[in-house]
């Protein structure tokens, strides 16, 4: 690991989160990372939109953010809490992969104009592999929460 393990950051911006992880547009779920603690807490902020294209058929009528889809966000800000405890500057990132997932529940729906922060909190680590608590908070009402587990690739 490197020293990024135990530093704490303010927020990584969109042109980080793009560095850090493979996903592009339709599918990078998370806009930005705040409070990120080293390799054990991090959140990921997602601001929904109706123009995003799940919501041409989730539901037209009344536009819903599909439950897998926050599922995915909070693996990503997971794997960029991974991610920032194994950059080295000196070689290409290494990847994370999204592992398993466990009690998930669903709580309210998270509909176009809310904001979602996804609080992941490492629960678990075993060499390269990675476990967290995630809650999905949308104003402070918890909307979502699982057990995520990822794992990271290192050439």
């Amino acid at each position: 690991m490197t020293e990024a393990a135990g530093k704490t950051i303010d927020a990584f911006d969109i042109q980080k989160l793009l560095k850090y992880l493979p996903h592009r547009y339709p599918f990078l779920m998370i806009d930005k990372v705040v409070d990120l603690r080293g390799d054990e807490f991090g959140i990921g902020i997602k601001n929904v939109t109706v123009n995003e294209p799940q919501f041409q058929g989730h539901f037209p009528e009344r536009p819903v953010m599909p439950g897998v889809l926050l599922i995915e966000a909070m693996a990503q800000t997971a794997g960029v809490v991974c991610m920032h405890a194994h950059v080295d500057a000196t070689k290409p990132p290494p990847v994370v992969y999204f592992m398993t997932i466990d009690k998930a529940k669903f709580r309210k729906p998270v509909v176009p104009g809310d904001q979602v922060a996804f609080h992941m909190t490492r629960t678990k680590l075993r060499k390269t592999m990675f476990w967290f608590e995630g809650k999905a908070l949308v104003d402070g009402t918890l909307v979502c929460e699982a057990e995520i587990g990822a794992t990271i690739v290192l050439d």
